[in-house]
């Protein structure tokens, strides 16, 4: 069975703002003046750039504490994963498995995908395409999840305080996973899921 024509073959394009369908041949669009292109410009070089400052900012994120709990004069200062320890051992699993996956889970398996539909798509690999782009779509979907972390920080900080039990503050360790949760956002948004395809179209 034959596959259906690309837009690429067809000779259109997509407006990105309005989208409007416009030739191949047109710079802009004729209804709302916008750039259009047949692909994102610089993808593949813009995706790895950002996801490689994601992946640099990620290690102080782990190894900086991310809050300091002081209670009657005593200071506990915890990391990410020394705070999911301490939630499992206080009996708030759910807290600790949301933490654990929203800062572990979810940036890792970010960093995991991408690499590969990087790697792949610079090959023109041909492999597994559907499975690729749904791989793709779950990543994109997913990545919204790592805010919940520093969410999970603000509220147990502002609850906390608000009983008078302990004073809770955050850490650099914060700021470090804020970058790499605003990083690895704009590396998937960056990213143009149409090459995973072009590689099939050109197999035809």
């Amino acid at each position: 069975m034959s596959r259906p024509l690309s837009a690429t073959q067809l000779g259109i394009k997509r407006c990105p703002s309005c989208r409007n369908v416009c030739q191949k041949h047109v710079q802009r669009c004729h209804r709302c003046h916008a750039r259009v292109h047949s692909r994102k410009p610089d993808s593949i070089i813009r995706t790895w750039a950002l996801m490689l400052a994601g992946l640099v900012f990620y290690i102080p994120a782990n190894v900086l504490p991310v809050m300091r709990t002081s209670v009657f004069g005593s200071a506990t200062e915890n990391t990410i994963l020394s705070g999911v320890a301490e939630f499992w051992r206080s009996g708030s699993w759910d807290i600790a498995a949301l933490i654990f996956f929203a800062s572990v889970v979810v940036p890792c398996l970010k960093f995991i995908v991408l690499t590969m539909l990087l790697v792949t798509c610079q090959l023109k690999s041909g492999w597994a395409v559907r499975e690729r782009a749904w791989l793709y779509r779950l990543v994109e979907r997913l990545g919204y999840w790592s805010m919940l972390d520093v969410v999970v920080v603000a509220l147990i900080a502002a609850l906390v305080q608000f009983r008078g039990l302990s004073v809770v503050e955050p850490l650099p360790g914060v700021v470090f996973f804020g970058f790499v949760v605003v990083l690895m956002m704009l590396a998937t948004m960056s990213f143009d899921p149409r090459l995973i395809w072009d590689a099939e179209v050109d197999d035809v």
